[in-house]
């Protein structure tokens, strides 16, 4: 073999065979994309990354790794080739040659290893890209117009939304990748190991009939049959994967909500009740799990049987004409090698057939994801318009999503210094006015005017976020803002620091420096103000605590919740502010206190309350009366 000559045309294969494959890998996915459900469903979450308007670069990315996996397809052929002189010189006892093939292998094996590990960092470097695209792509979409919210609305709500955005865009883009380039290496292997094998293969006697190059439709028709009986023994993984994601994630879900909502069950002694609700749901998920084993347990039997069997069938064709001397023993080494390939590359989709059954569950799951995301962004919303500093409803009515009526046409104007009380039963849609005025009800007909800036609304239970006690006091904005908006990998870097240091061997210590140094810097121009906020609602023993991360939201009583509720009210000064109930774990005292203090510091400010208590009176003199009971009946009074 020249193995000069060799090299050379290896060059010119893989150039030809780039060029082809490039073609045809791309016409593949345009059809795919129009003719299959899955392949729609593809295109649809993520057709925008791989869009030459938004940016080149993912498409010469894939035609890079595209290149690379022929380029590895190629260097399999070489090797083949060989196992070929190195038996051969072995036979021969051809010291020279046998050298000669030694100093190849190592410029070979040389050349693989480098192919292998950019091979490796192109492609981890492109699934990093593609995952950070399709995380803020759904992230954004999840967010948009509060489709986190709405998709309560609908008639079937969307499960685990946290697992679909993280795990299952991670699984999406790995997946996806190493499928698509999988079947490229599977169908250019199996052209190439064909052309070998043919050259390889004699003719073979079969019932009286003989068949020139007969292994080469041995082989073909070993494979078909196995792939058949493996795609009818391997199709429930497809559901039984999907299950697997959702009974998981479902687990996880309770298990995060027992923690979130420790204080109460405890209150309840309700370990009975949670407990069976956990075992329950992780009952599911064994169940599911043992499925999955028994038909795994068919289908990996079945292939093993293939395999093994495979691994001496073209020893048993060969051996003949090997112990006749019409081949050489590489010859007989390369043939085991190709038809194993061969074998192996024809069995791509009879052994990936579970991956691939996982990566459709995983599609399945995004889609229902990003769908339930375009019906939520589909419901109806209230009409709100800006008119200035403007607060008025015009012939609003709401009703329930099952179309009873909570309110029908109301129509009031909300002055500045003239809080409003809005009051009535349980039942009655005072919440659902204040949700309306916010624009989260979608059942609602008529006008709502309302400033376009400058609203705080306030819950009954207000929302902590994840931080410091400084970013919970001035939420949604933030005195460290532009630690937001343009984040610096600092914490990134101190912590990649540390672990190539070895400095800090504790976890724990390591992942609480990130997250110190990814906290918002402490800025003294706003101290004085946040203290003052504190002092003011009665939380200074607060105020050395500004800076120090912890999980408020528990830390905290519901009463001093509300308290901090008010200074954020405080130092946001908005235009128009609604309270929903957002005294009710206050004594009557405080309650008065926090209401005298946000009308002296706010005193134009537009306010409108929901509660029950008497003692709200006194703080608003214009009162909303719902009637309830299903009228949409109302009364204002003064």
């Amino acid at each position: 073999m020249d193995w000069n000559a060799e090299l050379v045309n290896s060059a010119w294969w893989l150039l030809k065979a780039y060029l082809v494959t490039l073609v045809i890998f791309f016409i593949s996915l345009f059809l795919l994309a129009r003719s299959t459900v899955w392949g729609r469903q593809f295109w649809a979450l993520t057709g925008g990354y791989f869009s030459p308007k938004r940016s080149w670069k993912p498409i010469l990315g894939l035609c890079v790794i595209l290149l690379l996996t022929l380029f590895a397809v190629r260097m399999d052929v070489l090797f083949s080739m060989w196992y070929n002189t190195m038996y051969t010189s072995l036979q021969n006892l051809d010291e020279a040659t046998f050298w000669f093939a030694m100093w190849l292998f190592a410029i070979l094996a040389s050349i693989h290893v480098i192919r292998a590990l950019i091979d490796f960092y192109i492609q981890q470097s492109f699934i990093i890209h593609w995952r950070k695209w399709l995380n803020e792509h759904l992230l954004s979409r999840w967010l948009d117009n509060q489709a986190y919210f709405r998709t309560q609305y609908l008639e079937k709500g969307i499960d685990n939304p946290d697992q679909r955005i993280q795990q299952d865009v991670t699984l999406f883009a790995e997946s996806s990748l190493s499928l698509s380039m999988g079947v490229i290496n599977a169908v250019v292997s199996t052209i190439a190991y064909t052309l070998i094998l043919w050259g390889l293969s004699g003719p073979l006697a079969l019932l009286g009939i003989e068949i020139p190059r007969g292994m080469v439709f041995m082989v073909f028709a070993y494979v078909l049959i196995a792939t058949v009986f493996a795609i009818r023994i391997g199709r429930p993984l497809i559901l039984l994967n999907f299950l697997n994601e959702r009974f998981n994630a479902d687990y996880r879900y309770a298990l995060v909500r027992l923690r979130e909502y420790a204080e109460s069950i405890a209150f309840y002694a309700g370990e009975k009740v949670e407990g069976a609700l956990l075992r329950s749901r992780f009952a599911q998920v064994i169940g599911n799990a043992w499925a999955i084993v028994r038909r795994s347990l068919q289908f990996l039997g079945f292939n093993f049987v293939v395999s093994q069997t495979a691994a001496v069938f073209p020893f048993i064709i060969q051996a003949q004409r090997f112990f006749s001397k019409q081949i050489s023993l590489g010859d007989l080494v390369q043939t085991s090698q190709a038809f194993g390939r061969l074998q192996e590359n024809l069995s791509f989709f009879r052994t990936a057939y579970d991956q691939f059954a996982s990566y459709r569950a995983t599609l399945d799951r995004l889609s229902g994801f990003t769908s339930a995301i375009e019906q939520a962004h589909r419901l109806p919303a209230p009409a709100i318009r800006a008119d200035g500093t403007r607060l008025a409803l015009e012939n609003l009515s709401l009703s329930t999503p099952a179309g009873q009526v909570l309110l029908r046409d109301l129509s009031l104007e909300v002055a500045p210094g003239k809080p409003l009380l809005i009051r009535g039963p349980s039942g009655s849609g005072k919440t659902t006015l204040l949700r309306a005025i916010a624009g989260l009800w979608p059942y609602s007909e008529g006008a709502i005017v309302r400033p376009a800036h400058g609203t705080l609304f306030l819950s009954q239970k207000p929302y902590i976020p994840l931080g410091t006690l400084r970013d919970a006091l001035y939420y949604p904005d933030s005195p460290g803002r532009e630690a937001i908006d343009n984040p610096d990998p600092k914490g990134y870097r101190q912590s990649r620091a540390a672990s190539d240091s070895s400095a800090l061997k504790n976890l724990d210590g390591l992942l609480s420096a990130a997250h110190a140094l990814n906290a918002p810097p402490a800025l003294s121009a706003t101290d004085e103000t946040a203290v003052k906020a504190l002092q003011d609602v009665q939380l200074g023993h607060l105020a050395s605590r500004l800076d120090e991360t912890a999980d408020w939201g528990r830390i905290l009583s519901l009463g001093e919740q509300q308290r901090l509720a008010f200074g954020r009210l405080l130092l946001a000064k908005p235009v128009a502010a609604f309270l929903d109930e957002a005294t009710s774990a206050m004594d009557e005292g405080l309650e008065d206190a926090m209401y005298r203090l946000v009308r002296q510091q706010l005193p134009e400010m537009m306010l409108v309350s929901v509660g029950h208590r008497n003692t709200l009176f006194a703080h608003h003199p214009a009162h909303l009366v719902l009637a309830g009971k299903g009228s949409g009946k109302w009364e204002i009074h003064d």
